[in-house]
C-alpha cells in the first residue's frame, strides 16, 4: 500500500516537473522565433550585400526591374480594397463585441 503511494508521489511529481519544463518551453518559444527569424533577416542581407558587390550591373537592372513591377501593379486599388472590406466588416464586429460585452455583464449582475 505504502509503495503505490509512494509511486503516485513520484508520479505526480515528475508530472509536475513535466508541466513546468512545458512552460518553460513555451515561454521561450516567442524568443527562439524571433531570434530565427532575426538571424535569417541577416543573412539574407548580408547574401545580398554580397552578390550586390559580386555583380553590380546586374543587380542594377534587377533593381529597376523590381521597381517597374511594383510601380506597375494595382498596389493603391488593392489596399484601397483591403481597407473597404476591413472597415465594412468592423461594424458588425463592434456590434458583436458590445453585446458579448453587454451579455457578460448581465451574468454578473445575477
Amino acid at each position: 500500500m505504502r509503495s503505490n503511494a509512494r509511486n503516485t508521489a513520484s508520479q505526480c511529481e515528475s508530472l509536475n516537473g513535466m508541466n513546468q519544463s512545458t512552460a518553460e518551453v513555451v515561454a521561450e518559444f516567442p524568443e527562439r522565433g524571433v531570434q530565427w527569424v532575426k538571424e535569417q533577416f541577416e543573412t539574407v542581407v548580408s547574401d545580398t550585400g554580397d552578390y550586390v558587390r559580386q555583380k553590380p550591373a546586374q543587380s542594377l537592372v534587377w533593381a529597376f526591374v523590381a521597381g517597374f513591377l511594383l510601380n506597375r501593379l494595382p498596389t493603391g486599388r488593392v489596399l484601397g480594397g483591403l481597407i473597404r472590406l476591413l472597415l465594412f466588416a468592423l461594424k458588425p464586429a463592434i456590434l458583436v463585441y458590445g453585446a458579448a460585452k453587454l451579455y457578460q455583464r448581465a451574468q454578473e449582475q445575477e
